[in-house]
């Protein structure tokens, strides 16, 4: 379920007999919420011990992810070029499929830094060994 502060209710967002998928919708929401520079409420509840119960799988609040501030200065390095825009964002989006194959949907703030500073670090050919660790131990869980 997910509180819409403008109706001041809740309203359901996902159902499946399953809570993966629900969670991956409520991840998706979460980055698009979070894209758009708002906070998104979320509460999961599913069958257990014979009644619904609310299971704290997200946090009830999710913070909007941090922008980087990109300081410009005459004297700084010049702007990279598309190409390497391209696959720097190509590495992030490969590790975070990963970390969502391996079940962490809602991500927060400081997961997105760790993110960021392993696509900067790494090669896409590294990127992509680590995203499918993270894939191989999602399957033997």
């Amino acid at each position: 379920m997910v509180y819409r502060p403008s109706s001041e209710a809740w309203a359901v967002c996902a159902e499946s007999p399953h809570r993966s998928p629900v969670q991956y919708a409520l991840a998706e929401m979460a980055h698009t919420v979070r894209a758009r520079g708002g906070d998104l409420e979320v509460a999961l509840w599913g069958p257990g011990a014979g009644a619904w119960e609310r299971f704290d799988a997200f946090a009830a609040t999710t913070a909007t992810a941090p922008v980087p501030a990109a300081e410009a200065s005459s004297s700084g390095p010049e702007r990279p070029s598309r190409l390497t825009e391209r696959m720097d964002g190509r590495r992030r989006q490969v590790l975070v499929a990963g970390l969502g194959k391996a079940g962490l949907h809602d991500l927060g703030p400081d997961d997105f830094g760790a993110v960021e500073a392993l696509a900067e670090r790494l090669d896409e050919t590294t990127v992509r060994r680590v995203a499918h660790w993270l894939a191989l131990a999602a399957g033997r869980r």
